[in-house]
């Protein structure tokens, strides 16, 4: 099991469970970066997630953690109904506290 601050461990959680949960897991001013889009604020990340759970289905595996700077970077395996699936993902997260202040999404 990998070890992860409460507020990725929150997000991974609300992603498996509820999706309109994520929301809360970032801080009112949160960017979301992901598919060459960025999303800004607590409204835009909830559509953001709302929108791609329409389009796939998956589950989503941390396998690594790592520190990056000030961000840390979970690596996942993501399986689902997307093209390419498997694939690792890297997620980017920007810490505020109790809350992300930033996710960025890469291949």
């Amino acid at each position: 099991m990998i070890n992860l601050p409460a507020p990725i461990s929150d997000y991974l959680e609300a992603d498996r469970t509820d999706g309109d949960g994520i929301a809360n897991c970032f801080t009112n001013t949160a960017v979301v970066k992901d598919e060459g889009q960025t999303h800004e604020g607590r409204e835009a990340i909830r559509s953001w997630r709302r929108e791609a759970s329409t389009k796939y289905n998956y589950v989503s595996e941390p396998q690594t953690v790592t520190q990056d700077g000030d961000r840390i970077v979970v690596t996942s395996r993501l399986t689902g109904n997307f093209p390419g699936s498997p694939v690792d993902l890297r997620f980017f997260f920007r810490l505020d506290g109790d809350k992300i202040a930033e996710l960025e999404i890469k291949p």
